[in-house]
């Protein structure tokens, strides 16, 4: 098959050629145009029946005053018999408690149909279901009150879900509750949410990915279990801003991302920006991976990984803004056993929001106590210290290496009290420490002068070599 010629410009440099060809081509670009207009404009608008049965058919009007749950539970129950999706056209439905049952799928004109919550607990609820889909809908809650634990969407031991290009906005509680649910939650935007707008609570392995949260009471997405267990849930490429903390507390409140007894998350690759309190937090979260995240504008720890945990992978994140960046911490109540590597984390604030432990640090870029290594990060502007390990006696088997601090009061603080266990801290960068490069800690006071010029022999937990200072 002959190959196709590629036009090239000639080789003349004339002026009176090159306003030519320019003039030809403009001409050609304006005519190609004018002729994708004339398309668009006589292409005829697709019908709804094209998505799906027309529920108009059931009797639904968009635009009515009266509550049409009735309407739509029979449209739903008839298609659904047939895992037929049922189309609504755009335009305003109230609505309140409608069921999904197994196979159903209701679509909407995106952006366009919306459902308003009339007198109930939820707008769309299903429970026991598998196959349920939701797509093209906006799900507005106009702020009214919810019971405690609901959601605009509340789906309970459902299988193989969907919620896909919808809008989530107003509830007066939660967004989208998933007790014991699979499947996916993507590309869909949730906002003005008073409580949390994503919950999932003894997943599954749910997929939430590529949604937007914005204008958030309290957590943006809550991983939880009953019990610690498997979860799998996987949380990427999202975009969560603006997550508030009306319930007070000292971090269960103004999250981005909240993992709670759930174990092997994977955060990856989300853009998070000015929360109250945390962009990740894995509370006893085993075998966390919190990984690629970009976050901005958080007033506490960055990232968490606390409590009960054993397992967590840090890695690749670039964090600009929080009272402290990574914390690993918890050791006295069995956290454990982290890689934190790779990643960027600079302008620390000096102190943690109100409602924190007074005597809490800040203006840490990276913090660890027990059976971790932490290796290849960078961090700028730390009030306090560039890396901070253990805290009193909770140390053991640290190895710090590779890493480049700059500009901090202490480049690398750590515990050298009685009890404190093995550090390892070799082969690191250290610019413009003010206070000291390596300086050994009493909790959190300074109790040595300067390791890395010497002294550190004296200290047999610890093995301090091959550090460059300036």
């Amino acid at each position: 098959m002959p190959s196709a010629r590629t036009v090239s410009a000639p080789r003349s440099t004339s002026p009176l050629w090159r306003w030519e060809f320019d003039a030809c081509r403009a001409a050609a670009s304006v005519g190609a145009s004018a002729a994708a207009s004339s398309a668009r404009a006589a292409a005829p608008a697709v019908p709804i029946s094209a998505l799906g049965v027309d529920a108009t058919q059931f009797g639904l009007r968009s635009g009515s005053s009266e509550d049409q749950s009735r309407a739509l539970q029979r449209a739903l129950d008839e298609t659904a018999r047939t895992r037929s999706p049922l189309a609504l056209p755009p335009g305003s439905y109230r609505v309140a408690d409608v069921k999904l049952p197994p196979g159903a799928h209701l679509v909407g004109a995106r952006g366009a149909t919306r459902l308003m919550l009339s007198i109930g607990a939820s707008v769309i609820a299903a429970a026991g279901a598998d196959h349920v889909t939701l797509s093209g809908l906006v799900v507005d809650g106009g702020r009214r009150p919810l019971p405690e634990r609901r959601g605009l969407v509340q789906l309970e031991n459902c299988s193989t879900v969907k919620i896909a290009d919808c809008e989530i906005i107003g509830s007066g509680r939660n967004g989208i509750v998933c007790v014991g649910v699979d499947g996916e939650i993507v590309d869909t935007a949730l906002s003005e949410i008073a409580d949390v707008a994503i919950h999932s609570l003894d997943g599954r392995g749910l997929t939430i990915a590529r949604n937007s949260i914005n204008g958030v009471g309290n957590n943006g997405i809550q991983i939880w279990r009953s019990v610690k267990g498997d979860d799998g849930t996987i949380v990427v490429d999202n975009r969560i801003e603006n997550i508030d903390n009306r319930s007070g507390g000292s971090g269960q409140y103004g999250n981005a991302i909240n993992a709670f007894r759930a174990a092997n998350v994977i955060v990856r690759s989300n853009r998070i920006r000015n929360c109250a309190f945390t962009a990740v937090r894995g509370n006893a979260a085993s075998n966390l991976q919190i990984e690629g995240n970009s976050i901005s504008d958080v007033r506490e720890v960055a990232l968490y990984a606390e409590f009960g945990f054993e397992g967590a992978l840090i890695a690749n994140n670039a964090i600009d803004g929080a009272a402290i960046g990574v914390s690993v911490t918890n050791f006295n109540e069995g956290g454990r056993l982290a890689v934190v590597q790779g990643n960027i984390v600079r302008n620390l604030l000096p102190r943690r929001p109100p409602g924190t432990d007074p005597g809490d640090v800040g203006g840490v870029g990276i913090s660890v106590e027990a059976d971790s290594a932490v290796t290849g990060n960078v961090i700028e502007n730390a009030p306090t210290a560039g890396i901070m390990l253990g805290f009193g006696q909770y140390l053991r088997d640290v190895s710090v290496t590779g890493n480049v601090v700059r500009i901090a009061d202490i480049g690398i603080a750590v515990s050298v009290v009685p009890g404190a266990g093995t550090a390892l801290i070799a082969n690191n960068v250290i610019a413009e420490a003010r206070r000291g490069a390596i300086v050994g800690m009493a909790r959190a006071k300074p109790v040595t002068g300067d390791l890395a010029k010497g002294g550190g022999e004296q200290y047999a937990n610890l093995s301090i070599s091959g550090n460059r200072v300036r």
